[in-house]
């Protein structure tokens, strides 16, 4: 990359000739450096998972968090830099509160997904910035059900039945795949997703980590953004260690 984009690398508003804007491919590399993010839209709800990794043994339990509830109906799951996201985060906020001001109901997913795909297409439009080095997952339920879209520094917004990022974004893409999302409930995509992520973290090479788990469902959470149960998670993380185990025998 360093030597067909020599000197086209210093601005986010350069073109290279093959049509390529280096800052933006940057920003997509410190995500693909980022723990594994996945989600998951099945047909009563939407699962975010995130692998968070840990850079220290001192560090709090359940800081440093990947998944935030933007509204009562929508949540987002993060990788790359965590205060990059947390500025889209706040954003997504501001959008759900002045939509719900403006309009009286809350804001559609598709819309919001829009506003910050915006808002991350405007920083590479300029040289005085840089582009937002995070892609963001926002899940939710709304008037036309589960929805899921994921946003990345270029600003494209792309609607997907399952979305995965970070770290092992193409060995999750592979498992995905594989799955009938029309058929699968929300308490199958926790295990599912907690089993891809076990599977596709390197004990060797990668650092500790946490997983977070966020899901909405029209029977489960009546429609809201939470956090899963511990007992919920729990039982996901034993089922992903056993299929681990299994894989490996």
């Amino acid at each position: 990359m360093t030597s067909v984009g020599s000197g086209y690398d210093l601005s986010v508003s350069t073109y290279s000739p093959d049509g390529k804007i280096f800052q933006v491919d940057y920003a997509n590399k410190a995500v693909e450096n980022s723990g594994t993010c996945i989600a998951i839209k099945t047909k009563d709800g939407v699962v975010v998972g995130v692998e968070k990794l840990i850079p220290s043994k001192m560090l709090c339990h359940g800081s440093n968090r990947r998944i935030h509830a933007v509204d009562l109906h929508i949540g987002v799951g993060i990788s790359g830099f965590l205060a990059d996201a947390r500025q889209l985060v706040l954003r997504a906020r501001a959008e759900a509160k002045s939509y719900k001001q403006i309009y009286g109901q809350p804001i559609p997913v598709k819309v919001l997904s829009q506003r910050v795909a915006a808002l991350c297409h405007v920083y590479t439009l300029y040289g005085s910035v840089r582009a937002f080095g995070c892609s963001i997952i926002i899940s939710g339920i709304d008037q036309e059900g589960p929805q899921l879209y994921q946003v990345e520094p270029s600003g494209s917004c792309i609607g997907y039945f399952g979305a995965s990022m970070g770290k092992g974004k193409q060995a999750a893409k592979n498992e995905l795949e594989k799955i009938k999302f029309n058929e699968m409930t929300t308490h199958e995509a926790i295990k599912e997703i907690a089993k891809i992520i076990y599977s596709v973290h390197d004990e060797v090479k990668d650092k500790d980590f946490q997983l977070e788990l966020g899901w909405i469902s029209t029977t489960e959470t009546k429609g809201q953004f939470n956090m899963v149960p511990k007992d919920l998670q729990s039982d996901a993380e034993s089922y992903a260690k056993n299929a681990l185990e299994e894989a490996n025998m």
